[in-house]
């Protein structure tokens, strides 16, 4: 897929399990550094899955994937991974930047204390998502679009190669989500690499220059304008997508 020779992230073929029973299978493709990949399919489609495999979290049983040229495992501190924000609990007593701080410990280990040139990497990530006036907010106290915000400075925080985001811009605001796409597509400049899980095929065109299409297999991989067509669609969403109208795709029930 990318024309670089040393991709960011390298899927071949690959299926990956839970007990050993395979939950997505025939993935095939790379992600050079500084592009941006969206993982689009229903729900159950695998793209949660994928994600944990390529964080090294579940097994590859076919085919490989490989971060950086190394297996997954091996290469967890180049990775940053922000999850859907209702994973960390908002009545855990903890500011914003604290949370933000939490990306720098990969770098510095867990028995030291952070420096300051952490806490400023920590300050800087957290300008850039817009939110240094809330530095010392309580992560619960602050609205859905804003811990995702905190999430992602996090990452920011981290200085990651390769950045995998789990539908990013659920309950996203306006506001805010023009504020992570800016962010995404400065560490893209910085040459990060950039996969997301999302249903939005909006945000696709946004942030994105590849889609890898699932539905437990491989449906397609490649530029928007070659995946992101109403048959592959079809085929995604098993035969429920009727047509593309402008970012939006019709739907209809069977």
């Amino acid at each position: 897929m990318g024309s670089e020779h040393h991709p960011v992230l390298a899927i071949r073929h690959a299926a990956v399990a839970y007990d050993r029973v395979p939950v997505v299978e025939d993935v095939d493709g790379t992600v050079d550094p500084g592009q941006s990949v969206a993982l689009i399919g229903p729900n159950g489609a695998g793209k949660s899955t994928l994600i944990k495999a390529v964080l090294g979290l579940l097994p590859v049983v076919r085919g490989s994937i490989e971060v950086l040229g190394r297996p997954p495992e091996s290469a967890r501190r180049e990775v940053a991974y922000v999850p859907q924000a209702d994973t960390l609990d908002p009545e855990f007593p903890v500011s914003a930047l604290q949370v933000v701080l939490m990306g720098r410990y990969r770098r510095i280990g867990w028995v030291r204390r952070p420096g300051r040139a952490d806490r400023a990497a920590a300050r800087s990530a957290l300008d850039a998502v817009g939110l240094a006036d809330r530095a010392s907010a309580r992560f619960g106290t602050l609205s859905g679009g804003q811990r995702q915000r905190v999430l992602l400075a996090r990452a920011i925080a981290q200085e990651p190669r390769l950045l995998l985001l789990d539908e990013p811009f659920n309950g996203v605001d306006a506001v805010s989500q023009d504020l992570l796409l800016a962010a995404l597509q400065r560490l893209r400049a910085g040459g990060a690499a950039v996969v997301m899980a999302t249903h939005d095929l909006g945000l696709a065109h946004l942030a994105c220059d590849e889609v890898c299409l699932l539905n437990r297999h491989q449906v397609g991989f490649g530029p928007i304008g070659s995946t992101l067509t109403p048959e592959l669609l079809r085929v995604t969403y098993g035969g429920q997508a009727l047509e593309l109208r402008g970012d939006a795709v019709i739907v209809a029930k069977p």
